[in-house]
C-alpha cells in the first residue's frame, strides 16, 4: 500500500478550529500505519486482479477505530464520517461486509495473524528504540518483565430511566455498569464493556 500522506500536516491545537470530535481515533489509525499494521493487512487480504475502491487494510483498521468509538454493527462505520476532514470518507457498511467476507477464509486468517505478529514486533521495537522501554509491572521490587496484568474493574455511570422493570444499582441509583480493563502499568483504559441486562444493573462480581 502506497503512503497517503494524511497525517504529514497532523497536529494537536486548542486554539478551537478545524478540530474534529473522538480524535483519539485519528491517533489508533496513525499507531497501525507506523507499526505497519494497515499495509500488512492489505497485503494480506490482496487478491491479484482486483483494485477495491478502499485498500482493504484500511477497511479494517477502520472498523477496529470505529469499535474504539463504540460501534457494535457494521453499519456503525458511519461513526467515522466526522473524520472526514482528516482520514478521508469512511467505508460503507457493504464495503466492510466485503472486507470481512473476503478475511474469515482459513489462509486469509492465517495470512491476517502473521501481519498482526510482525506488527506487533514492530511496535515492541518502536518501544524499546524510545530509550525507556515497556513499563513492566514491579511487585516487591521484582520486575515482571514479559508480562502484562489486567486490573478489571466495575464503575457506574448514572443516568435516569423511567422503562418499566427497571431495577437499581446496588447503590440505589439507576444507569450503566461498565466493565472496564486496565494495563496495570498505565491508566488508561484498553477495554470498556456493558453486558446487557434486562432491567437490571448489578455488579457481575458482586460489588
Amino acid at each position: 500500500m502506497e503512503h497517503n500522506g494524511w497525517d504529514h500536516a497532523l497536529k494537536v491545537t486548542a486554539d478551537g478550529t478545524g478540530l474534529v470530535g473522538h480524535a483519539g481515533a485519528v491517533l489508533l489509525r496513525k499507531a497501525a500505519d507506523q507499526a505497519g499494521l494497515t499495509a500488512g493487512l492489505g497485503a494480506a487480504l490482496r487478491k491479484a486482479g482486483q483494485f477495491p475502491v478502499f485498500d482493504r487494510g484500511i477497511v479494517l483498521v477502520s472498523l477496529a477505530a470505529a469499535i474504539a468509538l463504540g460501534a457494535t454493527s457494521m453499519s456503525d462505520i458511519a461513526v467515522l464520517a466526522h473524520l472526514a476532514p482528516v482520514l478521508g470518507a469512511a467505508p460503507s457498511g457493504p464495503t466492510v461486509r466485503r472486507a470481512l467476507g473476503l478475511a474469515g477464509t482459513p489462509a486469509v486468517l492465517d495470512r491476517i495473524a502473521r501481519a498482526r505478529a510482525k506488527a506487533r514486533a514492530r511496535a515492541w521495537t518502536l518501544i524499546e528504540n524510545t530509550g525507556s522501554g515497556f513499563p513492566w509491572l514491579v511487585i516487591a521490587g521484582k520486575a515482571l518483565a514479559g508480562w502484562v496484568v489486567i486490573d478489571m474493574d466495575a464503575t457506574l455511570v448514572t443516568a435516569h430511566s423511567d422503562k418499566e422493570g427497571a431495577a437499581p444499582t446496588w447503590k440505589k441509583g439507576y444507569g450503566f455498569h461498565p466493565l472496564a480493563a486496565w494495563p496495570a502499568t498505565s491508566s488508561s483504559s484498553t477495554c470498556c464493556r456493558c453486558p446487557p441486562r434486562a432491567g437490571q444493573c448489578s455488579s457481575p462480581a458482586g460489588g
